[in-house]
């Protein structure tokens, strides 16, 4: 799995100009699923990221993970963060396919959930205009891949 988060003052998600999904402060996290990720692959970067410690605290130190900061999700589908870029037409052959893709999506989801957090997102495949807030800016790559 790839992810790119951002850490936001506030993130929201429009389809066809209906917004959809909303937070304040917290993660904007774009997910993209590869070909060889399983549920545990979403399970270890759901538990790493509701983990992380990007929240200043009170020395200004990033020091206080998502709980400490009570702070939301609003997770993203992005097949595109597998873009093949080395030619000027990106492909996206190294994405998951939609029929393992989404349940994997939905299983992140439900493990940051189940963490405790709330839980906003966009739909798997949909065209969508993500609007954001960054703050900082703060923004982490994550690539399981690479473990």
């Amino acid at each position: 799995m790839r992810a790119v988060l951002a850490r936001v003052a506030s993130a929201s998600v429009r389809i066809a100009g209906e917004t959809v999904g909303e937070i304040g402060a917290g993660y904007l996290v774009l997910l993209g699923v590869g070909p060889a990720d399983t549920e545990e692959t979403a399970r270890k970067l759901a538990e790493k990221i509701c983990n992380l410690r990007i929240f200043e605290d009170e020395n200004g130190k990033m020091n206080r993970n998502l709980e400490q900061a009570g702070g939301a999700l609003l997770v993203v589908s992005q097949f595109t963060l597998y873009a093949d870029t080395s030619s000027r037409r990106p492909g996206f052959s190294r994405a998951a396919k939609p029929d393992i893709a989404a349940p994997l999506y939905e299983h992140f989801m439900r493990c940051c959930r189940e963490r405790g957090f709330r839980v906003e997102h966009g739909e798997f495949g949909a065209d969508m205009q993500v609007e954001s807030v960054n703050d900082g800016p703060v923004t982490i790559w994550f690539d399981t891949d690479g473990k």
